[in-house]
């Protein structure tokens, strides 16, 4: 018996007809996940935009490299709480910080709990504000802020080069969409809750500049929104006897093994 005659006869190449048939099948299939992703964030834009108030608890890490190229990673955890437009309360808790920030809308205290020292800037205005003089000004960017404004697909996505949908996925036992994204300089990937609550559940961030591509990653738990939401009145709390300083001393210590010299890449 002949199996490649067999195969010869039984088995027809495509021909170039058929290869642009599938090739458009796949390229419209790629468009509309592209559609159905960018449509799918807006969703999610629209919905925390709607919210006049929300909170959460979160899990963070945060990756650092080494002049040797080792990487290095620093944990923390916290809550934020939000009042638009213009009140928030943070705090940040991990073997290196325990920082509480509070905006009252006028001015944003820092309070360094483990220093018993706080810091004060007067920054009038909405969140957005905030976020941004707090980026631009005093150069202290304030990790995923970008979720916290008050358009977050204004903020992220006109500099998205490629757009990837990857299905479902599970955090903290929350169905959600799977969407990763591509700008000049970083890579991030999102995670939304699925329903009628679409808000973001895991957000990571990769940065294509630095050399071994560190990570930032949030891990967004027992989100609430509405008046169950706010669990701070905003006021910051001065602890006794704490120490008022400039408020750009108020850094976080990092323990020696994850200190980087001036050369670091």
């Amino acid at each position: 018996m002949s199996y490649g005659r067999s195969l010869k006869t039984s088995v027809a190449l495509p021909s170039m007809t058929a290869l642009a048939v599938v090739a458009g099948l796949f390229a419209t299939t790629a468009s509309a996940d592209e559609a159905d992703a960018r449509r799918l964030f807006q969703e999610m834009s629209d919905y925390m935009a709607a919210q006049t108030a929300f909170s959460f608890a979160y899990d963070a890490t945060l990756d650092l490299v080494t002049p040797e190229d080792q990487t290095l990673t620093l944990a923390s955890s916290g809550t934020v709480s939000v009042a638009r437009p213009d009140k928030m309360a943070a705090t940040r808790t991990g073997g290196f910080a325990d920082v509480e920030m509070v905006f009252d809308g006028k001015t944003m205290t820092f309070v360094a709990k483990s220093a018993n020292a706080y810091g004060e800037i007067d920054v009038p205005g909405d969140i957005d504000n905030l976020i941004d003089t707090l980026r631009d000004t005093y150069k202290r960017p304030l990790p995923a802020a970008d979720l916290l404004m008050a358009d977050v697909n204004a903020q992220l996505m006109p500099l998205v080069t490629d757009v990837k949908d990857l299905g479902s996925g599970v955090v903290g036992g929350i169905e959600c969409n799977h969407f990763a994204f591509r700008t000049d300089d970083v890579d991030w990937q999102i995670w939304i809750a699925v329903g009628d609550a679409p808000h973001p559940c895991r957000y990571t961030i990769s940065s294509k500049t630095v050399g071994g591509s560190p990570q930032y990653t949030l891990v967004i738990s027992d989100w609430k929104a509405g008046a169950d939401a706010i669990g701070s009145d905003f006021t910051a709390v001065i602890p006794d006897g704490a120490t008022k300083v400039d408020a750009a001393a108020i850094a976080d210590k990092l323990p020696e093994n994850f200190t980087l010299d001036k050369d670091a890449k």
